[in-house]
């Protein structure tokens, strides 16, 4: 059938365009470097190492993309300033070198979310390797915690995640893939909801797994989600490094996206979610959805 006509509100603006945030605060004298702004059309999350016996999920790769790292022998104009009010007017001095901490986060969410899960990996002699290992990710996703903020009044989230210490998210990542472990879940995610893998309360699953609309009624008020996605297609590469096939699962136009389909080039049949939250994703399609005191309208930042 014809193709509905594309929107003019699409014409000036990209549904797949959001912005980057890059944060720089020196470890010395913890002045905070004007934050920077990148666009991007797609975040591509490396997949950290994994820890035997626990499964990968998508906020192990999300958060892992936004944890913080140490930027070493950074000029810094304050510590410099700071020195050149101690010594003899006229004298010159050096700039100052410093370490500072850099962390990246979502600064504006698209109305889409495409996610590129990075399978590429290299072997000790250098070669190519592809990476198999399911990484886990639900109908529903959550993308609160890694919206950047202006700083000022603290939110009810973060109110919350001070009440609860056990909840904290990490320290500074070495460069290395960083250990998926307890600490690294994001502050106030872990009672009710994590991206990917459901917590051990007897009430989440039960939603997180179900298609159909997301049940804000199951979180308290100031912890409802504002950055609500839903999952609307997901492919998947069978093969190794050098040679393979992509496939695609994709909602079906029609009965409120409750029915999917698994497309090979000219072949189509239908598949359940639960096989599609069951592939090995390469990339994974969201769409911003209704969230907490928010109508839903394609121009939300």
């Amino acid at each position: 059938g014809c193709l509905p006509p594309v929107s003019n509100h699409w014409k000036s603006q990209h549904p797949f365009h959001g912005r980057l945030t890059s944060n720089m605060v020196c470890k010395h004298c913890e002045h905070q470097s004007p934050v920077r702004f990148d666009t991007f059309d797609s975040l591509s999350l490396s997949i950290p190492a994994a820890v035997w016996g626990r499964p990968m999920t998508l906020d192990h790769c999300l958060h892992h993309f936004i944890s913080s790292e140490s930027v070493k022998d950074v000029v810094c104009d304050n510590c410099t300033k700071i020195q050149a009010q101690g010594v003899l007017n006229g004298q010159n001095i050096e700039n100052q070198r410093t370490t500072f901490v850099k962390q990246l986060k979502l600064g504006k969410l698209p109305q889409c979310l495409c996610i590129h899960l990075q399978r590429l990996s290299w072997s000790n002699q250098g070669t190519p390797l592809k990476r198999h290992e399911h990484v886990q990710f639900n109908e529903f996703l959550v993308m609160d915690i890694y919206k950047y903020r202006v700083p000022g009044p603290k939110s009810c989230q973060e109110q919350l995640s001070q009440k609860n210490p056990e909840e904290t998210t990490p320290g500074i990542k070495d460069g290395r893939a960083g250990k998926p472990s307890d600490a690294e879940q994001p502050a106030g995610t872990k009672p009710l909801f994590m991206n990917g893998a459901s917590s051990s309360s007897s009430s989440s699953p039960s939603f997180l797994m179900s298609p159909g609309t997301f049940p804000l009624a199951a979180f308290p008020e100031c912890r409802a989600p504002l950055y609500l996605y839903r999952l609307m297609a997901v492919v998947v590469h069978h093969g190794d490094m050098h040679s393979g096939h992509f496939v695609t699962f994709r909602r079906a136009p029609g009965a409120r996206g409750s029915q999917w389909l698994w497309i090979s080039d000219e072949s189509v049949r239908r598949a359940s979610l639960h096989e599609v939250l069951a592939a090995s994703a390469y990339l994974l399609f969201y769409e911003r959805v209704h969230g907490r005191g928010q109508p839903q309208s394609p121009a939300q930042s």
